[in-house]
């Protein structure tokens, strides 16, 4: 008899994203926005919105969305943000807020880890795995203007 096949619960990306433009990542406004405006490219729904500042000139905040949250800690004097995107469900697509929010951001590099969440091969013990990768955006951004 086949062995059943079970879907992961979640997918977590953990987004170090340097080189960011500091006029962005210091609004609140503008990275709430982007934020918002990723969980809803990615598919999911949008539930609660909570974003301030903190000293000296950074943004905190988290959207959380029904699928899980998409929350954010940036440091615009050192052109740093730390992003967390964890979704769960299969009709969410997290990688593409990852891809806008670091985008907008304006991050010239950013190193990512994607966590599978809650595999579990039909015992109900839970486990993870992950993967780790860098994206130089500069050079994705170049390459997109080069062939238009």
């Amino acid at each position: 008899m086949p062995k059943k096949k079970y879907v992961p619960v979640g997918h977590h990306y953990i987004v170090e994203a340097s080189g960011c433009n500091p006029k962005v990542i210091r609004s609140v406004e503008k990275v709430q926005d982007i934020l918002v405006k990723a969980a809803e490219i990615s598919g999911a729904k949008v539930w609660a919105i909570s974003f301030s500042k903190f000293p000296p000139s950074g943004v905190s905040g988290v959207v959380v969305i029904s699928e899980s949250h998409i929350s954010t800690h940036t440091w615009p004097e050192m052109r740093y943000a730390a992003l967390d995107i964890y979704t769960c469900g299969s009709h969410v697509d997290p990688e593409k807020a990852v891809v806008y929010a670091v985008e907008k951001f304006g991050a010239s590099t950013s190193h990512i880890t994607e966590i599978t969440r809650g595999i579990d091969e039909g015992d109900w013990k839970f486990y993870h795995s992950f993967i780790t990768w860098e994206e130089n955006f500069q050079e994705h951004l170049n390459n997109k203007s080069a062939k238009k």
